[in-house]
Formats: C-alpha cells, sequence, structure tokens
C-alpha cells in the first residue's frame, strides 16, 4: 500500500517585535507551500530555532529594546539553522550593525520602511513564495511603523 505524503512546507520564522509589521509579513508570507512561525521576542525566536530548522529567517535588528537582540537570532540561526536563508530588517542602519549582520549570516540588510516587493524578490531568490508577484510591476508598498495605514 502507498501512502500520499503531503507537500513539503517551507518553513519560515519573523522576529518582529512590532505586532502591526509582524502581521503584514505574516500575511505577505501566508501562501499555500509556507509554514510560517512569528514571534515578537528573542527568547521566543531561541525556542523557535530550537524546535526546528528554517528556510527563511526575517528578523528585525532590535527586538523589544534589545540593541542586539536580532544579532542573537542570527547567531543562534547560524547553529541551529545554518542553511537559512537571513533577511535584516532594521531601522538603525548603521555600518556596525551592518557589519554585524552580514558577519552572522545575513544575506540582506534592509532599512525600514521595507518595500513589499523588493522583500517579495528576495524571498524568490531563496525560493520561497510570497503574496506579492514579484513579475508584474506594481506601486510600492511599504512597510513602515510610521505608516497611517499600519497602525
Amino acid at each position: 500500500m502507498t501512502t500520499a505524503r503531503a507537500p513539503r512546507r517551507t518553513p519560515i520564522l519573523i522576529v518582529e517585535d512590532e505586532q502591526s509589521i509582524r502581521d503584514i509579513l505574516v500575511e505577505l508570507f501566508s501562501v499555500l507551500g509556507n509554514d510560517v512561525t512569528a514571534v515578537a521576542t528573542l527568547e521566543e525566536a531561541l525556542a523557535a530555532l530550537a524546535a526546528r530548522p528554517y528556510t527563511l529567517l526575517l528578523t528585525d535588528l532590535r527586538l523589544g529594546g534589545r540593541r542586539d537582540g536580532g544579532l542573537q537570532v542570527m547567531a543562534a540561526a547560524g547553529l541551529l539553522s545554518p542553511d537559512a536563508t537571513v533577511i535584516v530588517l532594521t531601522a538603525y542602519p548603521d555600518h556596525d550593525n551592518r557589519h554585524a549582520s552580514l558577519r552572522l549570516g545575513a544575506v540582506h540588510f534592509l532599512e525600514k520602511p521595507v518595500d513589499l516587493h523588493t522583500l517579495a524578490a528576495f524571498a524568490a531568490q531563496a525560493g520561497v513564495s510570497t503574496a506579492v508577484r514579484t513579475a508584474e510591476p506594481r506601486p510600492a508598498l511599504s512597510l513602515s511603523p510610521d505608516d497611517p495605514a499600519v497602525n
């Protein structure tokens, strides 16, 4: 007897302490074939990383006021999900943060507000689907905590 296997779902971890931004990212990646886990704190991120490997990790650089929260997430991901594509989102894009992020495995270091089409294109490069079709030109959508549409 042959048992049908469920299609493999792409595990994605979103680490963002701002609820409105986290919700938008979850919506962006909640498409058929993806398995999205979204957390708000460093502790939750470490627990999620310990539970399973991820294909894509999106992390805010500062988490809950911790300047190095995202860096700690990336360090743990380097050990627990070494094959994950890491994308950093930050409102603090200084040279030291960029250098540390890249050294810890980040492939992309994006300043908030993040254009969702750009984020979708980077996800597509990692083989991850999103709700945004990257092949069609569309007006820019931004991901900013200051955007009235986000709050």
